[in-house]
């Protein structure tokens, strides 16, 4: 380019950027927040910085320096989640440094590797881990987590945003807190999720002043709040109270707020925010009600099948919460056996993948291969994209969510579940982890608060309930589909709702009860029960439940049985 194109070419951005119309005046409410990231944010990153001088310092050997260098990890994610609905909204990318699952993930379509990273791949390294170099895998993880820190401030130039996407950040933020801390899933060796809790709602107080809380709403904060101060203590924490009484009702009152100003936004496809346990809270997708009906009856239509003598129907019965109470499925040709169990349909609608392995990516790739798949229907039939269509609209009705435990937390009578029921549910969202796998509120794999990712867990699943002599299943799972090695035994998260009556149990049908599926997990699964499983991320820590509190944790999944 010639000097003076140059020249005029600098005089154009520069008359460009003095005539661009000035950005409109923050609103107060997202001043508000702004100023309240900005002045945490350094807090965040001074808490972490200390917790990497302590790490530097720490003696591995010595049990009271790794206690000094835990409570600075506590401090660093107290300091965390009172700016974790700001960052995590606004700056996904950035936020996923600090608290990370301490797990390998691949992300779709490229499958791009993501370590583990952050404050939960630090706790995991001070509770679980015990290698020679673990001193220096956390001094990698902390400097990482610290130097980002510093840099926060930097995110808000030219930062932009109006008051509905604050106050969806602040309705995602509630998810968290009824999803994942009241679970523990963040922090389950610190077991500091209820005090956790109570800071999130802090943040989510200060954060909605300038928006003129009703005085119900404030109500529902500051008594919220309040229990969760009063019961910090994570494994006696009354989950089904504070949700029934506190947290679903917060809920409700935040969403008459957004309404009534006329903030509303909604970037998630698959959450509706009004109330966690409606039988609308997730959304599968819309589906016609036309062809819904003409789904139902190729369902049952053994005309589908090449023998004429099989229908969707023989191995997912209604009758049997559509399963068909075998271990493996007979097979097309009425003998042999497919290799894993057939699971029931209810709820999977929502899933964001298919088969235990997750190789279809919809419902209808799924139906049409099982259709076309010659161990299974062996279909010849020249419209099975049409058929598929339509058995597919079909079982995304299939979401009653109408069990005792249903009826309970959305306001029935108390008497609905009995005592140990209300004990199980909460082991099972407290003591026992269930919850940190098997979300709310469908209670499998789909992942809060945004609910678009269907999570695969490596169990260490063995080949039969004998745990006296155990052996690993030989079943690679989704490293069929992927070869990636933590994918090497990884299975689908299904729904544990309908599970009391739908024995057997696990992807190849081995676990004929639910009290041995619960001594599996107690015992820390096959790492836990000594079997060599490098990739397992369930956790090799024995649970330490006692044989009364399994029981417990089973009468709830009897609370979670939908009424026909």
């Amino acid at each position: 380019m010639r000097p003076v194109l140059i020249i005029l070419f600098l005089i154009s951005l520069l008359v460009t950027g003095l005539t661009r119309p000035p950005s409109p005046t923050p609103s107060p409410g997202v001043t508000t927040a702004v100023e309240y990231f900005r002045a945490e944010a350094p807090v965040f990153a001074r808490r972490c910085t200390d917790l990497r001088s302590a790490i530097q310092s720490m003696d591995i050997r010595d049990s009271r320096s790794v206690a000094a260098v835990r409570r600075k990890l506590i401090d660093c994610r107290a300091s965390w989640k009172r700016i974790e609905s700001f960052l995590e909204y606004f700056f996904p990318t950035s936020s996923r440094i600090y608290n990370r699952a301490p797990k390998f993930e691949a992300e779709e379509p490229g499958m791009e590797y993501q370590s583990p990273l952050g404050l939960q791949v630090i706790e995991t390294l001070l509770y679980e881990t015990n290698t020679p170099d673990r001193r220096r895998q956390l001094l990698e993880q902390s400097s990482a987590v610290a130097s980002s820190a510093s840099d926060l401030p930097a995110l808000l130039y030219d930062f932009r945003a109006g008051d509905p996407q604050i106050l969806e950040s602040l309705r995602i933020e509630l998810i968290r807190i009824i999803t994942l801390d009241i679970t523990g899933y963040d922090a389950p060796y610190l077991k500091t999720g209820i005090a956790e809790a109570a800071g999130s709602l802090q943040s989510l107080r200060h954060q909605l002043e300038p928006y003129g809380p009703s005085d119900s709403l404030q109500s529902c904060l500051d008594s919220s709040i309040a229990y969760c101060k009063a019961h910090e203590n994570f494994d006696t924490f009354d989950r089904l109270k504070f949700l029934k009484y506190y947290a679903l009702p917060l809920q409700r009152q935040l969403h008459r707020l957004i309404q009534q100003k006329d903030l509303q936004v909604h970037t998630g496809e698959a959450t509706n925010y009004t109330d966690l346990f409606s039988p609308d809270a997730l959304l599968p997708g819309n589906s016609d009600t036309a062809l819904a009906a003409e789904g139902s009856r190729l369902f049952y239509d053994k005309s589908l099948s090449g023998n004429g003598q099989r229908s969707c129907a023989t191995c997912h019965a209604p009758e049997k919460k559509f399963t068909d109470g075998l271990t493996t499925p007979l097979a097309f040709d009425g003998h042999s056996r497919l290799d894993r169990n057939a699971p029931s349909l209810l709820y999977s609608g929502y899933q964001h993948r298919q088969f235990w392995d997750g190789r279809a990516a919809t419902l209808e790739e799924q139906i049409a291969t099982v259709l076309q798949d010659p161990k299974e229907m062996h279909s010849t039939r020249s419209d099975i994209s049409t058929v598929a269509k339509a058995i597919g609209a079909y079982i995304r009705t299939l979401h009653p969510q109408h069990s005792p435990f249903d009826i309970f937390i959305e306001g029935g009578p108390d008497s609905l579940l009995t005592a140990s029921q209300v004990k199980g549910a909460n082991l099972f969202m407290g003591k026992a982890q269930c919850a940190t796998c098997h979300f709310m509120p469908l209670f499998n794999g789909l992942i809060p608060p945004d609910y678009a990712v269907t999570e695969f867990e490596v169990l260490g699943t063995t080949r039969t309930d004998r745990l006296d002599k155990p052996q690993l299943s030989k079943d690679p799972g989704r490293y069929n589909v992927y070869p990636l090695p933590f994918f090497k035994g990884a299975f689908k998260t299904p729904t544990v709702r309908n599970t009391a009556v739908t024995a057997p149990y696990m992807h190849n049908g081995a676990f004929r009860s639910l009290e041995k599926v619960l001594e599996f997990y107690n015992k820390g699964g096959g790492q836990g029960l000594g079997l060599r499983m490098p990739s397992q991320t369930l956790s090799s820590h024995a649970l330490g439940l006692t044989k009364k509190e399994m029981q417990d944790i089973i009468q709830f999944l009897h609370a979670l049985t939908d009424n026909p």
